[in-house]
């Protein structure tokens, strides 16, 4: 199997930002379906998992469209400490 982000960078390549940026807005809205579905009452684990892992290679495209994967790391260990903190208080 090739690496990962070879095959991610050559989508980018071949389809082109816009295209792409498109794109995760259609990922994310089959996710939110899934989850709505779910909520529901339908049995469909398998779905969202599916359209959980369609998200997160659209998220890692757009890390590497605008070069940002070092701070959204810093933001998602920043915004984990500070839900931490918010739990600490809530108990």
């Amino acid at each position: 199997m090739r690496n990962e982000n070879e095959v991610l960078s050559q989508a980018i390549q071949r389809y082109g930002m816009v295209a792409q940026v498109n794109m995760v807005f259609e990922e994310m809205s089959e996710l939110q379906k899934e989850l709505c579905k779910h909520l529901r009452g339908k049995d469909n684990v398998p779905e969202i998992a599916e359209e959980i892992a369609d998200v997160e290679i659209m998220l890692a495209q757009m890390k590497a469209i605008f070069g940002c994967a070092a701070e959204v790391e810093d933001w998602r260990q920043k915004k984990v400490n500070r839900l931490a903190d918010r739990l600490r208080m809530e108990a």
